[in-house]
């Protein structure tokens, strides 16, 4: 269950087993999926482009996909879509906020 509070959710690509998910592209595949869900709806175009929701990344070693809880609030299909992809092919999803990285002072 993922909690209210959490702001994005991790979808990695690792089982929980803990083998590597295949194909290597999946989580670009599964952003392409979902690039027509962004704040103001779908526009000519968009599918060209990642949403801001549903995000592919790389943590590590691992290929992940950054799920925005906001895509819960506006698109709860879509929600539920990507959710039961991570459920349905045993993947570990994780609540996190990326963090913005800190200028170093000297």
């Amino acid at each position: 269950m993922i909690s209210h509070s959490a702001k994005e959710v991790f979808i990695l690509g690792v089982t929980q087993e803990g083998r590597t998910f295949r194909p290597s592209d999946w989580a670009e595949r599964l952003a392409g999926v979902m690039s027509q869900f962004r704040p103001g709806g779908a526009t000519p175009g968009s599918h060209l482009s990642y949403s801001p929701w549903c995000v592919p990344n790389v943590m590590g070693n691992n290929k992940c996909v950054i799920v925005h809880t906001d895509l819960r609030d506006e698109e709860p299909m879509a929600w539920h879509f990507v959710m039961n992809f991570a459920k349905d092919n045993n993947l570990q999803v994780v609540e996190a906020c990326l963090l913005p990285e800190q200028p170093v002072t000297a």
